[in-house]
């Protein structure tokens, strides 16, 4: 992964040192088990556990020759023993070590992903929480529909966020399966029981079934929980780029002293951050199709889903990482304009109540068919209306879709001046705030 989109806490869990520390870690607990099933003498594996190292740049020179990356880290670990380097790698094949030391490097990935997210999700809270009963309008198709809170909106986004956490730590179950099982799954080679100890050693589970390989379904599992992370994050930096339009401006990201928006235009204030985690969100998003087609390989295993793991993995898990904390931090320092958001609440003139005037004629025997024609007759010359250039709310406070329908007389025979008025209470779409709160982060 480019280092411009990297944390140095992530990138190191998918270093080449630290791919063969995990191969090592996983070469001495098959040492360890075989001693516990007295196979290996408690001298040789103590030598073994104790002695046993690699040099990177000596397995690059072996594997000039071998071009087989597995052996080569073999004959560098085994020119750090005695005979005892016998024992290395016994009974086991090379994806034995390899796809077990993968589940390693993914589990402790995504023990950072849960982390980073869980942070993210406090952010969200906080802002929540602040801005619980900050009045906005509400957008359906990109055009205005009722009044709504900020808050509400960043509680569906926290819900959201929560679903995809939890799809996160249901793949970590996934993916935390070692497989020591030989070259063809069959353990004709090594008793189950060294699988289990050799697994139970890295805190992994021996996967029930498994030939050559740890089946790709677990790794697809994995990749697609990231990628619905993904696509919730992009959902709410597309929305604060819509806020911070200048024509709607209800919401911008942070523009620090001394920042630049523009080599060009000196006025420039974008919302960059949110555009980069667009971005790489969509880069998360194209490792899915790789994922799923690495599950169907040929028969027992072929290596055709190699390739695609030593890019798809490091990079997913390392990008994931940069996109989360730049969305935290995003959301953390979210700069909000609630006078914005009331004067875009009042920008069409109160069409934004007309479904509580609506409902309110059915119950004066009106057809639902005729109270849809009054309302809508009105609200369509409030539109009109502010084509020509008149006034949303005249110097009294009275919208021009309240004037519109003072002035019906179809609707007065139904509603007295003052019912008519009391639909234009923003009141009545916030009652129930608290208790979606509730639902959502609890008493």
């Amino acid at each position: 992964m480019v280092e411009r989109y990297s944390r140095k806490e992530m990138a190191e869990k998918w270093s080449i040192q630290a791919k063969y520390d995990a191969w090592l870690k996983v070469e001495k607990a098959a040492v360890k088990a075989w001693n516990k099933l007295g196979f290996i003498s408690d001298s040789d594996c103590d030598k073994i556990c104790k002695n046993a190292k690699f040099e990177v740049a000596r397995i690059d020179e072996i594997e000039k020759t071998t071009k087989h990356d597995v052996i080569a880290f073999l004959t560098s670990v085994s020119e750090s023993l005695g005979e005892e380097s016998r024992f290395v790698h016994y009974g086991m094949t090379s994806s034995d070590c390899i796809d077990t030391a993968v589940a390693l490097q993914m589990k402790e990935s995504l023990e950072l992903i849960i982390s980073d997210v869980e942070e993210f999700m406090q952010a969200v809270k906080n802002r929540a929480n602040e801005h619980k009963h900050t009045l906005m309008v509400g957008r359906s198709h990109g055009i205005h529909g009722e009044p709504i809170t900020f808050g509400l909106v960043l509680a569906i986004w926290y819900d959201e966020i929560a679903r995809a956490l939890k799809l996160i730590k249901d793949a970590k179950e996934t993916i935390s399966y070692g497989k020591l099982s030989g070259a063809m799954g069959n353990l004709a080679h090594a008793p189950m029981e060294f699988e289990e100890l050799t697994c139970e050693e890295l805190g992994l589970k021996a996967a029930p079934a498994s030939n050559q390989v740890i089946q790709r379904d677990r790794y697809a599992h994995v990749v697609s929980a990231m990628a619905i992370l993904a696509s919730t994050c992009e959902k709410i930096a597309v929305a604060i780029r819509h806020y911070q339009r200048t024509e709607v401006y209800e919401a911008e990201e942070y523009f620090s002293p001394g920042q630049k928006g523009s080599s060009a235009m000196p006025h420039k204030r974008n919302p960059v951050l949110s555009e980069n985690i667009t971005g790489l969100c969509r880069v998360l998003r194209s490792y899915v199709t790789p994922a799923l087609e690495n599950v169907a390989l040929w028969h027992e295993r072929d290596i055709s889903h190699s390739s695609v793991e030593r890019f798809i993995l490091p990079d997913m898990f390392i990008t994931a990482d940069f996109m989360l904390v730049r969305i935290k931090n995003l959301i953390a320092n979210l700069v909000v304009y609630p006078e914005n958001m009331m004067k875009n609440l009042n920008l069409t003139g109160g069409l934004v109540f007309s479904q509580r005037v609506l409902l309110q004629l059915p119950q004066r025997g009106i057809s639902r068919e005729d109270a849809y024609k009054i309302v809508q007759r009105n609200a369509m010359k409030v539109w009109a209306d502010l084509q020509e250039g008149k006034k949303a709310i005249d110097e009294q406070g009275h919208s021009l879709f309240l004037q519109n329908l003072l002035a019906d007389e179809d609707l007065t025979k139904s509603l007295s001046k003052d019912e008519i008025k009391e639909c234009f209470d923003y009141n009545y779409y916030t009652k129930n705030v608290d208790r979606i709160f509730a639902r959502v982060f609890g008493k």
